[in-house]
């Protein structure tokens, strides 16, 4: 069965072959691709053009959508719908389609399509083309349907709708050409039904469950071939989902078919199935993190390997929050959880995924609370992380990649850094307090080396004329170790061209070597004891260390404790819920054996009833027929008794009479 519309690995996967002009859908009813073929399925992939707006005039970070968290109202122009839930929505290039829903006063038939680069509602009204033999087609109002996109046009699958037809039908509307077409769907065509799913994959529709015309609660599959118009039952193995509707479902890699909760019979559920569609086996997916409340009646949208369903809930209570369930991981966990206000915490709005530039946008549509919306709300929920860089990178300190820090630079940045564990506190103050005390060492023994040195208290007034005259005092006032050295020869050479001065010279001389002798001990002397003090700090910062080592050593010991206790707990858990869910499967069959049992019974009191009706006629009827028969033994034994009379005055008139003489023979 799955060879036979493409499942196979051995072929291109659906989704991936060409259009053929002689398609019904790209013919008659003008449904053109521009001649490229649909090179994705609706799986979440950013390349379907059905999710994409590839035009660059549609600016989402004008909107100021890039901060945002949560689900925020997008302003919109233009003649908006009027509000609405239970009704449909696809994206198809640059726009939004919505069609059909319920006002609470009445069920729609309008189609309304939203300019996603101008933020306008487009006012015209789309045509409906005729049928083959000329007679005029109508849409029919209805709601709990679904819209599929494919290539540049939409697809309309079922719904309840006014008035109900016991067939489902299959519409389609050309974006470009705003009309909509009627399928002369062939095969073995489904029952109406609404609050159904369809997922499209490359020109196949594969549809599951819903709620037919008579309140019954389907879970049969079925098959759509938009080429040849053709309606086929799946046949599959294994347990599948219960039968069920409002539930969302999602196809992965054109292979995976996933189902999550929706409305039973009797109850709101919360499970999750997978249809793998190379082997035709259903198979209940057991999932990690916190499991969803059970809901129906929410929004879903699959985008790469992340499932995002939005809103739903039970007769009881409605859920807000916007769930993600990692395929690959099998892992559920909250998105946003949006405020009151949003349309996400109604029932009935829709949403569907819409990709620009680097980012996944969720559009929701509608949805009805206490009154109807027609509000458009939107949700950033993926940015390519390719698009920051270093400078704009969330918690990374820019100027590190810059430049090497300084002293003073990496002390402040060690203090911003939040520690790992607690208890590497210690050695980390040990190292800061060191680092910066390092800074302030090296700043003063700068500010030593270049401390100026007056010569004016060694110079006597007769001296001056020794001094170059290019050398300032404001300059001298600044001069260093060099500068002195450099002075020196100076001193030694003006020695050899002036013997006169060699006295004086050779006092100035051993000042200065005096001076400097006594300055370059004295630093040196307090470089000793500070690098004393630095070490002992050193010591002190890896004693520290070593602490904060072992303290962290303790930690992740009781952390790997922690986490076996987690996993057992875990798999506690994990049996607990099999355990709740083989009882829930034990209380299924139970209400079910005690429904057939009542029904049994009430048969049976029925059937008790017609025979004793009949056992109180047939009794009346003896007690009747036993008087008959009363009076008649009655009426006997008085003829017995004339009889006998009749038979003693035959005798005695015999008697009287004699034996009578033989007749005479002549």
């Amino acid at each position: 069965m799955p060879h036979m519309f493409g499942f196979s690995r051995r072929r291109i996967k659906i989704g991936r072959s060409k259009g053929h002009k002689s398609d019904p859908l790209h013919g008659s009813s003008s449904l053109t691709n521009g001649g490229d073929p649909i090179t994705a399925s609706v799986s979440g992939r950013a390349d379907d053009r059905a999710y994409c707006c590839l035009s660059d005039s549609f600016d989402l970070d004008a909107r100021a959508l890039d901060a945002s968290e949560n689900w925020a109202v997008l302003s919109t122009d233009g003649d908006k719908p009027a509000p609405r839930f239970a009704h449909a929505a696809a994206i198809v290039g640059s726009k939004m389609v919505v069609f059909g829903g319920d006002t609470g006063q009445c069920l729609l038939d309008d189609t309304k399509i939203l300019n996603l680069e101008k933020l306008t509602w487009d006012s015209d009204a789309p045509k409906v083309r005729p049928s083959p033999n000329g007679r005029s087609l109508k849409l029919p109002a209805c709601k709990g349907h679904c819209l599929v996109p494919w290539g540049n046009s939409v697809i309309l699958v079922g719904g309840k709708s006014e008035p109900a037809s016991d067939r489902l039908s299959v519409w389609t509307f050309n974006t470009e050409a705003q009309i909509w077409s009627l399928m002369e769907a062939k095969g073995d065509i489904p029952a109406a039904r609404s609050g159904h799913t369809v997922i499209r994959a490359g020109a196949t529709l594969i549809l599951f469950g819903g709620e037919d015309t008579r309140g019954k609660k389907r879970h049969d599959l079925h098959m759509f071939d938009l080429k040849s118009m053709t309606w086929l039952p799946l046949n599959y193995k294994g347990s599948g989902p219960s039968p069920r509707s409002n539930h969302v479902a999602a196809l992965y890699d054109d292979r995976i078919l996933l189902i999550f909760g929706g409305h039973s019979k009797s109850k709101t559920l919360n499970d999750l199935f997978s249809l793998d569609f190379e082997t035709m086996v259903w198979s209940r997916v057991k999932t990690n993190g916190p499991h969803p409340s059970p809901r129906a009646g929410c929004s879903g949208a699959l985008c790469g390997t992340k499932w995002y369903i939005t809103g739903g809930g039970s007769k009881k209570k409605r859920h807000a929050e916007t769930l993600v369930f990692d395929i690959l991981e099998s892992k559920w966990s909250v998105r946003a959880i949006p405020p009151s206000s949003s349309i996400t915490t109604k029932k009935g709005f829709s949403m569907v995924p819409l990709y620009h530039r680097d980012k996944i946008v969720l559009v929701a549509f509608g949805g009805n609370k206490k009154d109807p919306s027609n509000k458009v709300e939107v949700l950033v929920v993926l940015q390519n992380e390719h698009s920051y860089s270093w400078r704009s990178a969330p918690d990374v300190d820019s100027m590190l990649y810059e430049y090497s820090p300084s002293t003073k630079e990496l002390a402040d940045h060690l203090n911003k850094c939040a520690p790992l564990y607690s208890n590497s506190s210690v050695a980390r103050h040990s190292l800061t307090s060191t680092v910066k005390y390092s800074q302030v060492e090296e700043t003063s023994l700068a500010q030593k080396l270049q401390k100026p040195i007056d010569d004016d208290k060694y110079d006597d007034a007769d001296d001056c004329s020794s001094c170059p005259a290019s050398t300032p005092k404001e300059h001298r006032g600044k001069r260093t170790g060099a500068d002195i050295q450099m002075d020196m020869a100076r001193t030694v050479a003006l020695k050899e061209e002036n013997p006169e001065t060699e006295g004086l010279n050779a006092r100035r001389i051993a000042r200065s070597a005096s001076d400097m002798s006594h300055l370059y001990n004295t630093k040196i002397k307090d470089l000793i004891r500070r690098n004393a003090v630095l070490e002992d700090q050193l010591a002190a910062a890896l004693a520290g260390k070593d602490q904060a080592e072992k303290n962290l050593s303790l930690v992740i010991n009781s952390r790997e404790q922690l986490e076996n206790r987690l996993a057992n707990k875990g798999n506690e858990a994990e049996m607990l819920k099999e355990r709740i869910a083989g009882l829930e499967l034990a209380q299924e069959e139970s209400n079910s054996l005690s429904n057939t049992v009542h029904d049994d019974n009430v048969r049976l009191e029925r059937e008790v009833a017609f025979l004793k009706a009949i056992t109180d006629e047939t009794q009346k009827e003896m007690h009747s027929t036993r008087r008959v028969l009363a009076g008649e033994q009655s009426r006997a034994f008085q003829l017995q008794v004339e009889v006998f009379h009749l038979k003693q005055r035959l005798q005695m008139v015999e008697g009287r009479s004699g034996t009578p003489r033989k007749p005479h023979n002549p």
